[in-house]
């Protein structure tokens, strides 16, 4: 398999430490995305939105990140990670929606404008990524892992954009369960880390 990828995305991160995780063997291809790779034509045949990550598995070609979290997690028979149960996959689900939304709109928005000079408002987003991010502390309250009582793809959708919310000026100071379910997610077996930028709170 094949993960088209570029170290400073976190939906490309996101990918690669779900593949790591469950020990899927993968090679790493880095997308130039300052010299927009992602936007010419060879990779819009593989994904026509020209948006990382994009897993190549033999003939099969799996774009966006969740879709590729879920294609994994089937392929390899992961099924503690995606639970086959309708309670289970969709408490998974709905984690999953919330990192394409309110985690795309508020802390990942908000380090794309720090990170990669994007013409977004900062105050927006990172208003957003504390209102996103006052719900999952309250979610985390008595238990360890987001949507089941073990972790699961729903927790590594949501991880690398937290993880990182301080490079794109979000303070995660305020909140305990968020950065104690952070530590749980980094002791995990396989686990890779999100390469790291010198912007925003970490600058």
């Amino acid at each position: 398999m094949k993960l088209y990828y570029h170290p400073l995305s976190g939906h490309a991160h996101r990918a690669h430490l779900f593949l790591s995780l469950i020990g899927a063997g993968h090679e790493l291809v880095v997308v130039d995305l300052a010299a927009k790779a992602h936007k010419q034509a060879d990779f819009l045949k593989l994904n026509r939105f020209g948006q990382l990550p994009v897993l190549v598995d033999g003939d099969t070609v799996i774009a966006d990140s969740n879709a590729i979290l879920v294609y994994a997690a089937k392929k390899f028979g992961k099924s503690a990670w995606l639970p086959e149960t309708p309670e289970g996959a969709a408490a998974v689900q709905r984690w999953l929606s919330v990192a394409a939304g309110q985690i795309a709109a508020g802390p990942c928005a908000a380090r794309l404008i720090t990170v990669f000079n994007a013409p977004l408002n900062a105050d927006e987003a990172i208003s957003r990524a504390h209102g996103v991010l006052s719900v999952i502390d309250a979610e985390l309250a008595g238990r360890e892992w987001i949507a089941a009582a073990h972790p699961t793809i729903a927790d590594v959708s949501l991880y690398s954009y937290i993880a990182r919310a301080p490079e794109g000026n979000v303070d995660l100071a305020a909140y305990a369960n968020v950065n104690a379910w952070l530590a749980r997610v980094e002791a995990l077996p396989g686990f890779v880390e999100f390469t790291k930028s010198a912007a925003g709170l970490t600058a």
